[in-house]
């Protein structure tokens, strides 16, 4: 049975209200309203909210208890942030929420934010050792994360909106302040400088990482695990710096006037903590929110793999088909690993499995080219837990898992040297265990492989008659002698 949740997420600058509709196998969001209130507009200089700030944040909560009434949601979860949590009369605007839009705000503790900004990066990354930055208008969280735990967690406030309106970065004098507070509060993560990876979540980040990604020149297929560089960071700044934010492609108008000084706070927390580079992720509090309903103690159990076999639900995939698929792309792979004829690495060995079990996920659209479909779903709907670069290498060979000759074609970019070899070997792996299951119906029950005078011989275990089986899978033997060098004879 499908279910609902709408979060809504009252944070400094931004008030977003997220449906996340699930069941007991698959989630994903379904509809989303963003309102850019700054509620904390005017906070730092005078401790309360502000009359016109109060009534937009009002007049957006009616907006979303309309929406969630209109469309039957009843599970309804509303939380605040740093602007109103530090605010003077934050009772007061939390009365008239509760008597103009009959919602009850929770006010989040600076803890519990740090906490489900965590549960948002460990539920998308494969974040296991690190520090987790969560960065908002009013403040910023760190999250010292050890094996998938939080350990430590501080809340500063340090959010772009307060930063924006206290120092006006951009002149030298008016940035060079910034830094100096930036690093005098940061003094008291004492931990900071002992993990090498961090991992950010936020709508600066997110306008940041796609800003980086643009101007690097790479395919743009969403931010998930896009790695942006202390080098690349440092650049944005000196664009923001010498010109209009906006300006910048991949920056939104409505975040432009705060980006210099979100950025120069993360650049901060970056020197502070020797980190080279900061990984982004899609998800937000609203998903740290939404993990702690779905997971036993908020935590996927294997972040990959649930996002694969998620994708694969959301989709109507006949598992049968699909899981049949991948165990037989993995005993050739891992028969030609023993055969010395690949590493045997093992993160390659997740892209065949990956691909393998998304490889007809294109079907839901349309039979005819489903392979380029399978493609586009993979890249577009995201897979959590990959980089950009894995994502890329399951969606080109989920479309070559039926014909063609595998190639990079507009990923080049984002690949590193080799991987048009890994390609190969992934898309021959998954297509001929496609071929091995052509009648759908798992009659080749396994395979393995011996080697011999230059001939790889696929050896299948079935029951009936295998003649389609195996006539479908001998004439894959240009693309296997392309990505292991031998020919191919099935027995």
């Amino acid at each position: 049975m499908e279910r609902r949740l709408a979060v809504i997420d009252c944070g400094s600058n931004s008030f977003r209200l997220v449906v996340f509709t699930y069941t007991d196998t698959w989630w994903k969001r379904t509809d989303e309203i963003h309102e850019a209130v700054r509620v904390g507009e005017g906070l730092e200089g005078t401790g309360a909210l502000q009359p016109a700030p109060m009534e937009r944040a009002l007049e957006t909560l009616e907006l979303y208890a309309h929406f969630c009434s209109a469309t039957g949601i009843d599970e309804i979860r509303p939380v605040a942030t740093s602007a109103i949590r530090d605010a003077s009369n934050q009772a007061e605007f939390l009365a008239a929420a509760l008597d103009r839009s009959g919602l009850s705000v929770e006010v989040l503790p600076g803890a519990s934010e740090a906490r489900y900004g965590y549960l948002a990066a460990v539920n998308t990354t494969t974040l296991s050792d690190g520090v987790v930055l969560d960065l908002g208008g009013g403040s910023m969280q760190l999250t010292r994360v050890a094996s998938r735990q939080a350990v430590d967690a501080r809340s500063w406030p340090l959010g772009a909106v307060r930063m924006t309106e206290r120092f006006a970065p951009g002149k030298k004098k008016r940035t060079e302040a910034l830094r100096e507070h930036i690093a005098q509060e940061l003094e008291s993560a004492e931990w900071l400088g002992e993990d090498s990876r961090l991992v950010a979540v936020g709508g600066t980040v997110r306008n940041l990482a796609a800003a980086a990604q643009l101007a690097a020149g790479m395919p743009s297929y969403g931010i998930q695990g896009y790695l942006v560089t202390r080098t690349a960071l440092g650049e944005l700044i000196e664009r923001f710096s010498s010109g209009p934010p906006a300006d910048v492609p991949g920056i939104k108008a409505s975040r432009g006037d705060l980006i210099l000084a979100g950025a120069l706070v993360i650049d901060g927390v970056m020197e502070a903590g020797g980190f080279e580079a900061f990984e982004a992720t899609e998800a937000g509090l609203r998903e740290g929110v939404f993990f702690e309903r779905l997971h036993p103690e908020g935590l996927a159990s294997d972040v990959r793999r649930d996002a694969v076999r998620n994708l694969a639900s959301q989709y109507d995939t006949d598992f049968a088909h699909s899981e049949h698929v991948a165990r037989l792309s993995l005993e050739i792979w891992d028969a030609l690993g023993a055969q010395g004829l690949h590493r045997a690495d093992p993160e390659e060995r997740e892209l065949v499995w990956a691909a393998a079990m998304l490889h007809d996920i294109g079907v839901a659209v349309d039979y005819d080219d489903h392979h380029k479909h399978s493609r586009y779903l993979i890249l577009n709907a995201g897979l959590p837990g990959f980089s950009p670069r894995e994502t890329a290498l399951i969606g080109q060979a989920a479309r070559y898992h039926r014909k063609g000759n595998p190639g990079l074609g507009e990923f080049a970019a984002v690949a590193r040297d080799g991987d048009r070899a890994v390609l190969d070997r992934v898309a021959a792996c998954v297509r001929l265990a496609e071929q091995l299951e052509r009648s759908r119906d798992q009659s080749v029950h396994a395979c393995s492989v011996v080697v011999a005078n230059g001939v790889a011989e696929l050896r299948l275990r079935a029951s009936g008659d295998t003649r389609i089986a195996r006539w479908a899978a001998e004439r894959q033997g240009d693309l296997f002698q392309r990505a292991f060098g031998r020919d191919l004879s099935v027995v």
